[in-house]
């Protein structure tokens, strides 16, 4: 299973995660069955490119996002690819993984949704 982190760089397991979910310079992919790292810059139309973040990452083949938080169109995108979301990650991506491994992150829903984003 890939989880996938927003992050500020490119430093892997002790990388930063992203506060804003689509303005996130780079997307950090873990592989939980191999242990692999793989950090993939955001390409999307909020950093220049084309396309919205979600579709970004579902092709890295992630099946779960760990955020800090997001807006509910992100969330509605997500859950129509079958993505698992949770919100509330801090710290590193090694500590962001390890609070979703231990259930401790919640899952995203309309209710705790980024209020920035309502429109």
């Amino acid at each position: 299973m890939k989880v996938c982190i927003p992050t500020n760089g490119r430093g892997g397991l002790e990388d930063i995660v992203c506060e804003h979910f689509g303005r996130a310079p780079t997307f950090t992919v873990v592989d939980m069955d191999t242990n692999s790292v793989v950090v993939v810059p955001n390409a999307s139309e909020h950093m220049g490119g084309m396309g919205k973040p979600p579709e970004h990452i579902i092709s890295t083949g992630s099946e779960v996002l760990v955020c800090s938080e997001l807006g509910p169109r992100a969330i509605g995108m997500f859950e129509s690819y079958g993505v698992e979301v949770f919100v509330g990650a801090r710290g590193t991506v090694r500590e962001a993984v390890e609070l979703w491994r231990q259930g401790k992150l919640e899952r995203a829903s309309d209710v705790n949704a980024c209020r920035e984003h309502r429109h």
